[in-house]
């Protein structure tokens, strides 16, 4: 089980986030980035997955600044809250939150002595994607149903570590063209896409899908196994 400790970032933020420590040494460490609904449930129990299989797991929380305590479930009205407040997220000034993000990173690496990979989910799969382009010390990155990923700004980015990426192809917020473009602009990272809808890896969501969560899980952890041992 992990708890929450404050991290403070290169601008003098103080953002907390979820620490899982596994039993024993890490065999790694894993930074795990939200979704539009906070460090909810969900995501502290990535995080404890992460955790259970030796990697030290830091869940950063990313709308600490513009609100704090931000736990949502997935009903209607939980997404609406989420959208704003990723909306007022996306207009903070500066670099926004990825001084948040090299944090948790530099946390991970510091507690684990270990290397360190990120993984995010839906806007944390966007993050994920632009922490691999932009952020120092990841040596791989997962990005499941990245939002936004496939616009051609962040198709114009490139990586500086290798990247795994997990899309559905049934999901209405990411078309199937723009997974393919994405796609055709890096070749060097393995895309899967699954017969899914978006947010196919959360099982308190009603687009769940078990299998895809399953074999997205499998593949994730053997990207994690080859680049963070």
């Amino acid at each position: 089980m992990g708890q929450f400790v404050d991290l403070t970032s290169s601008d003098g933020g103080v953002v907390p986030a979820w620490v899982a420590e596994p039993d024993g040494a890490p065999r790694g460490a894993v930074v795990v980035l939200q979704e539009i609904f906070g460090v909810n449930a969900h995501i502290r129990a990535v995080a404890d997955r992460f955790a259970a299989r030796g990697y030290l797991a830091v869940a950063p929380a990313l709308f600490h600044r513009v609100q704090p305590g931000v736990e949502l479930g997935y009903a209607p009205q939980d997404m609406e809250a989420g959208f704003a407040l990723k909306t007022a997220v996306d207009a903070l000034p500066g670099e926004g939150i990825l001084p948040d993000i090299q944090a948790a990173i530099d946390l991970a690496a510091a507690r684990s002595g270990a290397k360190v990979g990120i993984v995010g989910f839906c806007w944390g799969g966007l993050m994920t994607w632009r922490a691999a382009c932009a952020l120092n010390g990841l040596s791989a990155a997962v990005s499941y149903y990245g939002g936004g990923i496939t616009g051609p700004e962040e198709i114009a980015r490139q990586p500086r570590c290798p990247v795994l990426a997990h899309f559905g192809h049934r999901d209405h917020w990411i078309p199937i063209e723009g997974v393919q473009a994405f796609s055709q602009a890096h070749p060097e990272v393995p895309v899967h896409v699954y017969e899914a809808d978006h947010g196919f890896n959360c099982d308190q969501r009603g687009s769940y899908d078990e299998a895809s969560a399953m074999a997205a899980r499998d593949r994730t952890l053997a990207f994690f196994d080859k680049h963070l041992g």
